[in-house]
């Protein structure tokens, strides 16, 4: 293995934290609320959970689920997995019952790793599950962690890891019942590692996460700042003031943020009495951006600010390095290198230079596809007169005349609220179900908290006796937390074109920002 991730074409993580076992085993590795783990320790223990899933017959390329909170237990898990050639499907807990199922059988997880929060979670569709279940926080599942290990010292075989080997499985979508699995290869989270050498990862670096292990905008700098060797600052529940004084407690270099925890933190009256100067590089990606929040971070928070614009089925990346081109805040940044960004219109032809079209991607860094879904992966992608695969992206933009992407508007209603995708198409099968719903659409407007909120516009069948509020409770109670309506608007009839197609548009039109 090369003395830097960078310097090799393609490497084993699990081996890179082995290395760094030997070179210096008291080195913290990953730390939360006053706990710590040094690299030795964290080495042992992941040889300690591949021996386990060894044990318990769980094959290479196969999966594991972990649906629970942050936590090093978390961490560790997944870790193990990895170097057990285990595919790793992260879930997030605020799913439904019936999302977590699905997910769960979907991926074919031999093993489910979770906590006291998500076996609740998961207790009326308990019988659905067939997998056997791992508590990581020692509450009351089948086995609990510390007993299904295996012994201190284990040694589990050597797996050889392939590019094409599946690394995790993340989840896209999930209300329905019909979630999207998106299989991110070895090849792929290597290229992330491989990006990181630009940004001064390294043995001195401490990165401070206040995103869940679940989401893949944690995992692009996660697993950089630990093939690197540096130290991973894991923080539960995002609170601005508290993430500022860990922060300056823990000497942070490196951080990811979504850009409605920049809002929050740039908002506190006394954000300049933190000690903020040994960051290096801030991160942001998922959601929309405002270049007015990107400028004052920028401004008022040192270190470089670098946005980063892509999808988690990866494709092309543009990367705006937000402190050395303060004049085009206003865009999402240049392709990142060896990255091909194009733009095609509706019929899938590339579009002339200055014009506008739907963005779609090719690098290096591309999932194999979604998870037993061959006709949605046959959907996402766009192949070049060459049959170069490229990936779709569903938002339209322009490329300015030096280059810069400049988001125009997304051809799909994904609504990205705090960080979170959520799809319209899931909540509106949701609020359908309503006896008294007879037709319903749902839009993203804005939001101060979230950036974007969810808004249900229903036409109520006649003579329905229901209000726009119990409307709205009753949906709320079967939606995911991250993707509960913030009000219900009843309406006439839903605006359509002469085609029949509901005009999103227009509804968007008549919403006011919401808190």
């Amino acid at each position: 293995m090369s003395a830097s991730p960078a310097d090799a074409e393609f490497g084993s993580f699990a081996d890179l934290v082995r290395g760094h076992a030997a070179r210096d085993p008291g080195h913290v590795a990953l730390a939360q609320d006053g706990r710590a783990i040094g690299y030795g320790a964290l080495d042992a223990l992941m040889d300690r959970v591949a021996a386990a899933l060894q044990r318990d017959g769980v094959q290479a390329g196969e999966s594991i689920a972990i649906c629970a909170g942050t936590s090093l237990e978390y961490a560790a898990v997944f870790l193990g997995a990895l170097r057990a050639g285990v595919a790793v499907a992260p879930l997030a807990p605020s799913s439904t019952p019936e999302s977590l199922a699905a997910m769960i059988a979907d991926c074919g997880a031999r093993i489910l790793f979770l906590d006291a929060a998500a076996a609740s979670a998961l207790a009326p569709l308990r019988q659905a599950v067939s997998a056997p279940m791992v508590a990581l926080d020692g509450s009351g599942a089948e086995r609990v962690l510390d007993a299904w290990l295996a012994p201190a010292g284990a040694r589990p075989a050597r797996v050889a890891i392939e590019p094409a080997m599946p690394f995790n499985i993340i989840y896209s979508s999930g209300t329905t019942g019909a979630p999207k699995g998106i299989v991110q290869p070895h090849a792929m989270r290597w290229v992330h590692v491989k990006r990181a050498a630009a940004f001064g990862y390294g043995t001195e670096s401490v990165t401070l996460l206040a995103t869940p292990l679940y989401s893949n905008t944690t995992l692009v700098v996660f697993f950089p700042t630990l093939a690197y060797g540096g130290t991973v600052v894991l923080m539960g529940k995002f609170d601005a003031a508290a993430y500022l004084a860990l922060a300056e407690r823990q000497r942070v270099t490196h951080t990811m943020l979504v850009p409605v925890q920049y809002q929050r933190i740039m908002a506190l009256p006394d954000f300049g009495r933190f000690d903020l100067s040994r960051f290096r590089f801030k991160f942001c990606t998922s959601a929309p951006f405002a270049a007015a929040l990107k400028a004052d971070v920028v401004a008022r928070w040192p270190g470089g600010l670098v946005e980063y614009y892509g999808m988690t089925e990866g494709g092309g990346t543009c990367i705006l390095f937000a402190h050395e081109h303060r004049d085009k805040l206003h865009t999402v940044g240049r392709p990142a290198e060896g990255h091909d960004i194009r733009l095609v219109d509706e019929a899938g032809r590339e579009v002339p230079a200055g014009g506008a079209g739907e963005v779609v991607g090719h690098s290096p860094s591309m999932m194999t596809g979604y998870h037993n879904q061959p006709a949605k992966t046959a959907e996402a992608e766009w192949f070049d007169a060459a049959g170069k695969r490229f990936i779709r992206t569903g938002d339209v933009g322009r490329f300015d005349a030096d280059g810069f992407l400049v988001l125009m508007d997304r051809r799909k209603d994904m609504i990205i609220s705090g960080g979170f995708n959520v799809y319209p198409s899931d909540l509106e099968a949701v609020v359908a179900l309503h006896p008294e719903v007879a037709e319903v659409a749902v839009v993203g407007v804005p939001s101060e908290r979230w950036g974007e909120t969810p808004v249900a516009f229903v036409v109520a069948v006649p003579g329905a006796a229901a209000d726009a509020a119990s409307i709205r409770d009753w949906a709320n109670a079967r939606l995911g937390k991250t993707q509960r309506l913030a009000a219900v608007e009843l309406i006439d009839s839903l605006p359509r074109s002469a085609i029949g197609k509901v005009l999103k548009r227009e509804l968007r039109e008549r919403m006011r920002p919401v808190g």
